[in-house]
């Protein structure tokens, strides 16, 4: 399956394609706001580019746990001067990470590919936007950032209930006339889930598959990483997610979604090429 992404396609099933991030907050948990000034953002994603990363994931607002939300007018501050200057200069493989349908439509509108809604159509709007989209990623998620990981984080069946969540999602998405052809779906490892929970999504990332066009993986420096190797510090944790990466690699996920593109994609070519 083809999938448009601006100026690219990715041959969906082929290989495992790497989504590069690039976070504009001053708060971001993997990287302290280094990247939210225009030159490093910029320079950051050339060197996404240089070292193989085939989408770049750019957010401008913090999804990490116990974040607040930001003012509409502060996310496009921050993002919009990026998209625009980066599609200007032929950069269209461009994934627009947030939860805010205005920030996405203006986005789009200034020649980014995709919309990567970790709320899963929380705004109520997104969804005639993302029609108008190369493709939309929609994650699932429990509760919303601020309260994520401190509300009642009880699942009947883990699995079960993530993916009886995304198609439900999925169905909104059909009746807003975008094809499942066009919708990925991520899993969301740390989103509204414990230690054991993430785990078990990792485990199982391959019961994902067939429910939309690809599955998206982002188990990139989270915590579960740290308990798990004692790493406290998220920039720390690029090894620990490339055995992750692998995993899903090796269990077919369609993308993955990291802050360590070069290592990843070397990687990636090798195990592509075992599996092959």
């Amino acid at each position: 399956m083809i999938l448009k992404c601006g100026n690219k396609e990715l041959l969906l099933g082929s290989r495992t394609y790497v989504m590069g991030i690039l976070n504009l907050t001053p708060d971001s948990f993997s990287d302290s706001g280094k990247f939210n000034d225009f030159k490093n953002a910029i320079s950051h994603v050339e060197k996404m580019l240089d070292d193989g990363a085939d989408i770049i994931d750019i957010g401008a607002e913090s999804t990490r746990p116990f974040s607040k939300t930001i003012s509409l007018k502060e996310e496009l501050k921050r993002i919009l001067n990026i998209v625009i200057y980066l599609t200007h200069n032929g950069v269209r493989n461009i994934s627009v990470d947030t939860r805010k349908a205005e920030v996405a439509r203006q986005c789009i509108l200034e020649g980014a590919s995709w919309i990567n809604d970790v709320s899963a159509f929380s705004d109520i709007n997104m969804p005639i936007v993302a029609a108008k989209a190369d493709a939309v990623i929609l994650m699932h998620a429990k509760g919303v950032p601020e309260n994520m990981q401190s509300v009642d984080i009880v699942y009947d069946d883990l699995i079960c209930d993530i993916k009886n969540f995304l198609f439900n999602k999925i169905k909104i998405a059909e009746k807003f006339g975008i094809s499942k052809k066009n919708i990925l779906i991520d899993p969301g490892v740390g989103f509204g889930k414990m230690y054991n929970h993430n785990l078990k999504i990792s485990k199982n990332i391959k019961k994902f598959k067939g429910i939309s066009a690809g599955v998206v993986y982002g188990s990139s420096r989270k915590s579960f990483l740290g308990e798990i190797t004692g790493i406290k510090k998220p920039m720390d944790r690029d090894i620990a997610t490339l055995a992750t990466t692998a995993f899903a690699c090796m269990n077919d996920v369609d993308i993955v979604r990291v802050h360590d593109v070069k290592n990843t994609v070397e990687i990636i070519k090798v195990l592509d090429k075992i599996k092959s």
